[in-house]
This record gives structure tokens, sequence and C-alpha cells, in this order.
């Protein structure tokens, strides 16, 4: 059996109380980060919930960034890319599981940027976004990113 391949990105988090520095991590079907010792797990970077005995909720009221670095090819030529992402998640309104979230991706690639607009806070669909601009002959590598479909 093949593990599944897992992949780390340097981030920040910053919310009322300050900023600092995470590790976003996706592996499996999974997404995993760290914030002030407690850890968080989800399917989707706008769905990390808090795991263990000091679990603190899902996250909310707060900004993560991130970059993620991205092979791309152009008529059979693969350059390094870079993926910029930005999710803001708001606040949970009446107890609710979970806050809206705000996720804006950018493609800087080749001297241009190719920007998904603010997505609902699916990864996937924000990708969809940024590969229908690309032109002609150029794709995105094909690795999942996340766990969600």
């Amino acid at each position: 059996m093949e593990a599944e391949p897992t992949d780390s990105w340097a981030g920040w988090y910053r919310d009322r109380q300050g900023a600092e520095a995470i590790t976003l991590t996706s592996g499996g079907q999974q997404v995993r980060t760290q914030i002030r010792g407690v850890e968080y797990e989800g399917e989707d970077f706008a769905v990390l919930e808090a795991v263990g005995p000091d679990g603190g909720g899902v996250l909310s009221s707060c900004v993560m960034e991130w970059d993620i670095p991205l092979p791309v090819s152009s008529d059979g030529t693969v350059e390094q890319a870079t993926l910029s992402c930005l999710l803001a998640l708001g606040e949970r309104e009446g107890g609710g599981p979970v806050g809206r979230a705000e996720l804006s991706l950018t493609l800087h690639c080749g001297g241009a940027a190719y920007a998904s607009g603010i997505a609902g806070g699916g990864f996937e669909e924000a990708l969809g976004r940024i590969r229908r601009q690309l032109p002609t002959n150029t794709e995105l590598s094909d690795r999942r990113l996340v766990g969600a479909s």
C-alpha cells in the first residue's frame, strides 16, 4: 500500500490576540495546523476544527496566509509557480458550526498573476477559477493540495 503524500507550507495566523507563524500540513484526507498549542484538523482549510482534549471548536474571526509552490506546465515546459493563499474566517453567528469563510488565491507564474477573486472558502472551487484563466496549453499540477474534493 502506497502512503499518501504529505505537503507542508509555512504561513501566518492572525486574530484579535495577535499573529504567529504556523505550518499547514496536507496529507491523506486532512489539512492540519497547530495554533497556540492547539491542534486543528479538517477536510479543507476553511473548516479546521480543534482536536484532542484541549479542543476549542472551529477556527473563526481570524486570517491565515500561506504560499504553495506549484508546478505549472505550458507547451511541455514545466516551471515553478507560487500560489498565494489568503483565508479570512468570520465570526460564528448564533452558535453555528462555521463562520463565513472567504478564500482568495493568486497564482504567480511567468510574470503574470491569476486571481480567484473571493470564493466561499472552497479551495478546489477557487483553484478551478484560476485554471479557467490560464492560457491555452497551460496546466497546473494535477496533485491534490487538500483532502476535500
